[in-house]
């Protein structure tokens, strides 16, 4: 005997013309054209882990001392990620696997610093 409430449940995702309305992931339908590269770092959890790499950079530049040499160091980093974002982002992606695209590419990021590359 099935459930009556999972085959509702079902019925009713099924219907919804809106995937991101059915699965209430940000990501399901597309990225959003407003989202910002800030937005999908923290909606996927991995500011944290980016300011790690952004510490390891200011670190191994021998840190900064102005706003102006901040942004020098920062900002290509920023533009790299969005552009490995738009390289490998696919339509219907979920969160998580938008979280593993920029986990990888911080995570590489990181790597290369540790390497010496």
């Amino acid at each position: 005997m099935t459930d009556n409430r999972s085959r509702d449940t079902a019925d009713e995702f099924r219907k919804s013309p809106d995937p991101q309305a059915a699965s209430g992931d940000p990501f399901c339908s597309g990225i959003p054209a407003s989202i910002t590269l800030e937005s999908i770092v923290d909606l996927t959890g991995e500011f944290e882990h980016l300011n790690s790499l952004v510490q390891l950079h200011l670190e191994r530049s021998g840190g900064f001392t102005c706003m102006a040499s901040y942004f020098t160091i920062v900002t290509p980093l920023l533009d790299m990620l969005e552009v490995e974002i738009r390289f490998r982002y696919r339509d219907g992606m979920t969160k998580d696997q938008i979280k593993l695209i920029v986990q990888d590419w911080i995570d590489g990021e990181i790597a290369g610093l540790n390497h010496g590359t």
